[in-house]
């Protein structure tokens, strides 16, 4: 057998574990979303934020000014209960990103935006909460003010992933301590970014792969 092509499991094994190792940090920026549509401008903070790992910027954050007030969930594995399709945000992957399930995300624009995962047995265990923010490129998400129904919502996100699949990060209430804005280490390899917008404060899971 070729030594490299035997080898060649164990380098991607090697570079997927460092991706993971690496310490991450929060950087502001004071420019406002390259590229930004005119539609978005009123709806969207002038300034962002970057986790940078050891190889350089990660993603890029930006928030939306204001978010509706979010109703009291009634189930216990909604941490917001903001309506459907909201727009939270937009990031930036500056080279090749991923999203919750591992999916590779192309270098782009994308849109953030709320939706719950269903409660169906294809999502069972998934993730201690059912808050999730669906990324789709910003070309094909032109109306900030859009609410879109769950299944359009899921194939606007699937021009992100590629697949039949949303590009998803998983929301969550901020970890003990966290502060806003501000990115720390949960568990042993997600980092998870902290954010405040108006009265909401919650996190996104930026960096690792949901096991199972």
């Amino acid at each position: 057998m070729n030594n490299r092509l035997f080898l060649l499991p164990f380098v991607f094994l090697l570079v997927a574990f460092s991706a993971l190792a690496q310490d991450y940090k929060l950087e502001m920026l004071a420019s406002a979303v390259p590229g930004l549509p005119a539609a978005y401008g009123p709806v969207m903070q002038t300034q962002g934020l970057r986790v940078n790992g050891a190889s350089g910027a990660w993603c890029e954050i930006w928030l939306t000014k204001s978010l509706p007030v979010a109703a009291k969930p009634d189930d216990a594995a909604v941490s917001f209960g903001l309506p459907q399709g909201t727009l939270l945000g937009v990031i930036r992957f500056p080279g090749k990103g991923a999203d919750r399930r591992g999916q590779v995300i192309p270098a782009g624009v994308y849109t953030l935006r709320y939706s719950l995962f269903p409660v169906d047995g294809a999502h069972s265990g998934v993730a201690p909460q059912r808050d999730f923010a669906l990324m789709t490129p910003l070309a094909a998400d032109p109306d900030p003010a859009a609410k879109p129904a769950y299944d359009d919502l899921v194939k606007m996100s699937g021009k992100a992933s590629g697949t039949p699949h949303p590009a998803v990060l998983s929301l969550e209430t901020p970890p003990a301590g966290a502060t806003a804005p501000g990115v720390g280490k949960e568990g042993e390899h997600d980092w998870v970014l902290t954010v405040k917008v108006g009265d909401l404060t919650f996190s996104v899971i930026v960096v690792g792969k949901a096991e199972g």
